[in-house]
């Protein structure tokens, strides 16, 4: 066993978010996209990319889905001030588009490093990108949402992207299951009168 790796501050690896160049993305952006919360946080949420509101303010889940999520949230009995978030890509695709795999491959591992940093007890995957990245599979999210997955250490929790219930409608009943089971699992679930 060699000696484990120093936890990196999330301070440094900001700054390296936001001196990184290593892909085209950097040249599109108004600001990097490196994630908000609880350094200390029980729960990882992970979700894909940043689009236009995330890109302007420098903060993830800011738009519509990002109000969706705060409901979510509540759901489980959980605040964003309880959990870390966070996204696969840390610059916005131009016209939202999906990330690409080398930009996938040169931005995950700030990702990485600010998982070890944060060491959560539980990732929740929001979408098809960051479940098939933190899961390392080819499965999609339609099949896994809902069900505790291991990765690793971390117990990993795929769920919809809260976006995703925003043009479909048939996707919110299975969200808000989702998030209540979560906080069955964390124990921070009020039971329903």
């Amino acid at each position: 066993m060699g000696i484990p790796k120093p936890h990196i501050p999330l301070d440094e690896i900001r700054a390296a978010v936001e001196a990184c160049h290593k892909c085209p993305l950097a040249d599109g952006r108004t600001q990097t996209v490196f994630g908000v919360g609880n350094a200390d946080a029980r729960v990882l949420i992970v979700g894909e990319a940043p689009g236009k509101n995330e890109d302007l303010q420098g903060e993830p889940f800011v738009g519509a889905a990002g109000k969706y999520l705060n409901e979510l949230l509540g759901i489980a009995g959980l605040t964003r001030e309880d959990v870390f978030i966070a996204n696969v890509l840390k610059c916005r695709p131009p016209g939202n588009r999906d990330p690409r795999p080398e930009e996938i491959e040169l931005c995950t591992p700030f990702l990485r490093e600010q998982t070890r940093t944060i060491d959560p007890e539980f990732i929740v995957t929001l979408g098809n990108f960051s479940t098939k990245f933190i899961l390392k599979t080819e499965v999609g999210i339609t099949r896994l949402h809902g069900t505790l997955q291991q990765a690793g250490r971390f117990k990993v929790f795929p769920i919809f992207h809260p976006a995703a219930a925003l043009y479909d409608g048939s996707k919110r009943e299975a969200l808000e299951n989702d998030f209540a089971t979560l906080g069955e699992l964390l124990g921070t679930r009020k039971p329903q009168a």
